[in-house]
């Protein structure tokens, strides 16, 4: 069963994440699941990125879902159904990349009002798809089609492969780990900012400079780039203790990995490697860098743990994507915590909540 906690897409339509929360959040509802239901094995993986079953002596099949809900997760007039398609997948294989496995086959299911499907939208959706799809070789093997009210509906399923007890949970990290991100934060969040804020792709009115740095931002969130390779080659060479994507925000990811694996963490808040483009455009537009890349979410990148002496073994970039040491491993009792100079601070989980 595939851990519900970890969907696609984790930004607020709204201009920040200040919406009310309830008194039950979606992880007391997995907690739930896992220990408060007859039907429920006990050694139950629910919490992961994705559910591992093994299938053979060799080999473990990892399965993951992502629901895609319009005007909660994205919205239709700003989203062109091409990148829509590629992020509904985008979102699924960051999943697989997270528990060190290699995606293998996909179904997409989608639900469209009349007027939706009368259009070209479904078209350039799977076209989107396809595209992508097509990158890592994984093939199209099922879905559905339906009519919805009013409202764009996506489920996203992929299968992926490991081998035998090579896929990485977030359960696995030790003190004195090192942890570490791929890629670049933030960027995504600023994107959907300044896309609420009226930003649209290749805007004329800017210059060219100015316009490329936006579009970049753009992207970022509406067209992720999961990183498929670098999840491979850690959970091939067995080099993550444990690993979440940042979809929810560093600072929700660090502490689910956190909880997961009974750790404490302390990490350099100098060393977040933050989009350049954020730092740049976004100060000009009364957008905290720092405040984006720990709580903005949908960067999609991965966040893991190394044991110090593997850490000499990890490849400075794959597919042209680098990593960044943030921090350290501690034991639980130290907490979760950040650190700027001589300044340490509770680092709590203020990222995205469905609920």
């Amino acid at each position: 069963m595939k851990e519900t906690d970890d969907k696609g897409s984790r930004q607020t339509i709204s201009a920040n994440n200040s919406h009310k929360r309830s008194s039950r959040s979606e992880f007391d509802f997995i907690k739930q699941l896992r220990t408060g239901t007859s039907t429920n094995p006990p050694n139950s993986i629910i919490g992961d990125d994705a559910a591992v079953i093994k299938t053979s002596g060799e080999k473990e099949t990892v399965i993951t879902t992502d629901l895609l809900v319009e005007d909660i997760d994205f919205r239709r007039t700003t989203t062109p159904p091409y990148l829509l398609g590629h992020k509904a997948l985008a979102v699924s294989l960051s999943d697989i990349a997270a528990m060190g496995a290699r995606p293998r086959w996909s179904l997409i299911s989608i639900g469209v009002p009349q007027d939706v499907w009368d259009t070209n939208f479904v078209d350039k959706f799977y076209e989107g798809f396809f595209e992508l799809a097509g990158r890592y070789d994984v093939q199209l093997i099922g879905g559905d089609t339906s009519r919805t009210p009013e409202k764009v509906v996506i489920d996203s399923i992929v299968l992926g492969e490991a081998s035998a007890s090579a896929s990485i949970k977030r359960s696995g990290a030790s003190a004195g780990d090192h942890v570490f991100v791929t890629g670049s934060l933030g960027a995504a969040a600023a994107g959907l900012r300044l896309i609420e804020r009226g930003a649209h792709l290749a805007d004329q009115n800017l210059g060219e400079a100015e316009a490329e740095a936006l579009d970049h931002l753009l992207l970022r969130h509406l067209r992720p780039e999961p990183r498929v390779g670098w999840g491979m080659i850690l959970g091939q060479e067995r080099l993550a203790t444990a690993m979440i994507d940042l979809s929810d925000g560093l600072s929700s990811d660090l502490n689910h990995l956190c909880r997961e694996s009974e750790v404490g963490v302390l990490v350099d808040s100098t060393q977040i490697p933050i989009d350049i483009q954020v730092r740049e455009l976004c100060g000009r537009r009364r957008l905290d860098p720092l405040q984006l890349s720990l709580n903005g979410g949908e960067d999609f990148e991965l966040l893991f743990t190394v044991k110090p002496e593997n850490v000499r073994r990890l490849p400075r970039r794959v597919d042209g994507v680098g990593i960044t040491f943030i921090g350290e491993i501690r034991p639980a009792a130290e907490g979760i915590n950040l650190r700027e100079g001589s300044r340490v601070w509770e680092l709590k989980p203020e990222g995205w909540e469905h609920f």
